[in-house]
């Protein structure tokens, strides 16, 4: 089954959810409430049951649970894994930035640490926060019919991004396009970046041809890096560019 079949299959179903055991699948309360009362599902509908790592089955609602039907499948993540970190803003805004880059397929979400953040977590808000953003990832992610849960991290700095060793590129104003070869994108606070965190030599993007809010920049970095990995856009040739203007 290629994963496009997969996604249509798991589309075709009333609902998700995440269990541990997809043999003998056992729903949380607050899934079940969301399944049985919200949404009433009745006896004979389908859901989709993932243990959120890459394997997911259907099951069919019977007396007020659910029950495995059909084969165990196990899917493998396309391509490179891509990670979007960003500086959390104030309010639900980073919530929503959160739930968007998991509908798109982002492998890895980050909280990022910046010099002129204006949202600045104490250990234990941000571990509180964390909580709180895979909670909406595993929302979402169900909503999406994805079965592989992004990886939720943070607060990093961006020093601890360039250890990685990935291809890493700074969401800037005016930044040129994106060479297809990135697979981090670090967005910056409403304040922009210090000049301590640009001199750090890594390559900038630009996202817009206007100044975005840090939540809309980051899910135009998460949309930018799932294209660009799906294959439904491609890196501007600059080469072939300049050829055509000479």
């Amino acid at each position: 089954m290629t994963a496009l079949t997969g996604l249509e299959r798991r589309a075709a179903a009333a609902a998700q959810a995440i269990v541990e055991d997809l043999d003998a699948p056992v729903l949380d309360e607050e899934d079940r409430r969301h399944l049985l009362v919200v949404r009433r599902l009745r006896d004979g509908e389908h859901v989709v049951l993932t243990d959120g790592r890459g394997s997911w089955r259907l099951g069919e609602v019977a007396e007020g649970d659910v029950r495995p039907i059909g084969e165990h499948i196990v899917e493998e993540r396309s391509g490179p894994p891509t990670t979007v970190a960003f500086a959390p803003v104030k309010g639900d805004r980073s919530d929503w930035a959160v739930a968007k880059l998991t509908e798109l397929g982002v492998d890895r979400i980050v909280a990022l640490v910046t010099d002129r953040a204006t949202v600045r977590w104490r250990p234990e808000a941000a571990e509180r926060a964390l909580e709180r953003w895979r909670r909406i990832a595993r929302e979402a992610a169900c909503q999406a019919r994805r079965v592989w849960l992004p990886v939720i991290e943070g607060p990093l700095r961006i020093d601890d991004l360039v250890a990685e060793g990935a291809p890493m590129a700074l969401g800037t104003i005016g930044g040129p396009p994106l060479t297809g070869g990135e697979q981090i994108i670090a967005i910056g606070p409403e304040g922009g970046w210090s000049d301590k965190e640009t001199d750090r030599g890594i390559t900038p993007v630009g996202l817009a041809g206007q100044v975005l809010r840090t939540e809309t920049a980051a899910v135009a970095a998460g949309v930018l890096l799932s294209a660009l990995r799906a294959g439904t856009v491609r890196p501007v040739n600059h080469d072939l560019d300049e050829g055509r203007r000479q």
